[in-house]
Order: structure tokens, then sequence, then C-alpha cells
């Protein structure tokens, strides 16, 4: 196998944490053990480095929209500085568009120069900072663009936790809700990640019944995975899972480090760490 590929990573630097660009306050980052030398941001070099130390080759870099960013509390990163950390590293990174169903026609045209001219390779939704279920129809616009582009669409599901104590968010993003999506959009690539917890079977059930859905495997390290949903990426669900970290939640050393102490078979885990990114993504 060659190197890995992370299809959720955030652009964790220090210029992004000082213009809140984040989404994280000091409470979340306690509640997930960031270690305390890292809560002022990563620099690009640095992350580089954990990438080739836990032999990640790339990873897909999030332009995140956040919530309706009229609303306080909501926030973005725009696509041009994704933009501009792939084209340093053409090499390792690939971006990710955000989608904000609150910009109407402005998110469908950006989202195509997106993908036409900053060759971005997917599409991002955070259904609980928008406050709406991802069967809501006000993504349907988007998810038809998605369509017409050829590229999958990543989102949240299950729980989210507090990320800030200014604005505390809904949970509402239910697997289940993936079901509908994926019946009136059958030729749309959706990809659950954060693997639905609480909700992980209901995710697996998602994935085991659409060919068109499939599951990250970010958020959540992987020595607490579910034990169903390690017999489900070693056994019949190989090919429709995703390695992904949602850095900085999760170190990528120890996301790998964890996922090959979980002795999966060489081609589960051959697939999950490379080649199923690889399909779905259309990476050379």
């Amino acid at each position: 196998m060659s190197g890995a590929i992370d299809i959720v990573v955030n652009l964790f630097t220090p210029k992004m944490v000082a213009e809140g660009r984040t989404g994280l306050d000091e409470t979340f980052k306690e509640q997930v053990r960031m270690p305390a030398d890292m809560r002022g941001g990563v620099t690009e070099e640095d992350y580089l480095e954990r990438m080739d130390r836990a032999g990640i080759e790339k990873s897909l870099l999030i332009a995140v929209r956040a919530g309706d960013i009229r609303m306080q509390g909501s926030f973005e990163i725009p696509y041009q500085d994704v933009a501009a950390v792939c084209a340093r590293n053409p090499d390792r990174y690939l971006g990710l568009a955000g989608v904000d169903p609150y910009r109407g026609m402005d998110q469908l045209r950006e989202l195509e120069y997106a993908v036409k001219e900053l060759g971005f390779v997917g599409a991002h939704l955070y259904p609980h900072w928008m406050e709406l279920a991802p069967d809501h129809r006000k993504y349907y616009p988007i998810y038809a663009k998605c369509c017409e582009l050829d590229i999958p669409i990543m989102m949240q599901v299950g729980h989210n936790l507090v990320y800030s104590r200014d604005r505390r968010l809904p949970s509402v993003g239910r697997p289940i809700c993936l079901d509908t999506v994926a019946i009136d959009f059958p030729e749309l690539k959706l990809i659950g990640i954060h693997i639905g917890v609480p909700w992980t079977d209901e995710m697996i059930s998602m994935a085991w019944k659409h060919e068109n859905v499939f599951i990250g495997t970010d958020a959540y390290a992987p020595k607490h995975w579910p034990a169903s949903f390690v017999h489900y990426m070693n056994t019949y669900g190989q090919d429709k899972v995703l390695f992904g970290t949602d850095w900085p939640v999760i170190d990528p050393e120890r996301a790998v480090r964890e996922i090959a102490d979980l002795g999966l078979r060489p081609e589960s885990h051959d697939k999950i760490m490379r080649q199923n990114a690889r399909k779905l993504f259309k990476l050379k």
C-alpha cells in the first residue's frame, strides 16, 4: 500500500485560530483533550511533518462554511485560503468546498467555480451548523449541483458536541436522514462522516442499503469505535468506509496506529486507508 488518504482535515493554523475561523473554544479543546501546545494552531509545515510520520500521502482540506454567515457565531474559511495551501503543496493537499444553502444561487456558482477553477474534488456540509437536517429540501439544489459536477458530498452525521459556549447547536444529523436523499439522488455519492455516533449502526444500515452511501471514520479515536463498525469495515463494508481524522480533533499518527492495532484484513485495511478514497474522489 502507498500512503494513506485522509478525507477529513481542517485548516487549523495559528492564523485561522487567531481569526476565529475554527469554531472551537477552549472548553471544547479541553473536552477532547487537545494538547496545550497546539491549541493556538499548528503551522502548515508542522502538519506536513505529522502526515509524513503517520504515512499519510494526501489530505482533503475543508474550506469550511459553518452556518448562515449572517448569524452571529457562524464562520467560514474562504475557498481561496484553502486553494492557496493546496497550491503550495499540490502533492499533499486537495480541497473540499464547504456549502451553505442560505447563499442560494451564489452558492451554486461558487461550488462550480471551486471545482472547475480551483480543482476541488468534493463538497462538505455541516447540517448542525445550518440547523437543517440532511434531508431538508433547502439542500436539494446543492445536491443536484454535486451530481452535475460529478463530485461526492460529505456531511457530519450523528450528534454534535458544544463547540462554542456562545452558540449551542442542535443535533440534526441522524444518519437515517440520508435515506431519502440517497433515493432522490441515486447518482450522488454521499459520505456520512463522524461514523454516526451514537447511531453508528444506523449509519451502517444506510451504507448497506444504498450503493451511493459511504462512511467516514473521522472524529473518534479508532480504539473506541463500536465493535459492529469494526466488523462492518473488515467484512461486508470494506468497500464503503474511508479513512479520516477530522484533524485537529484526532491526531493522524494516533489514528493510523490505532487502526493498525485493530488487526484488519490486509485487503480491508488497504481499501479503507487509500483505495476507496482514490475511487470515490477520482484521484490519480
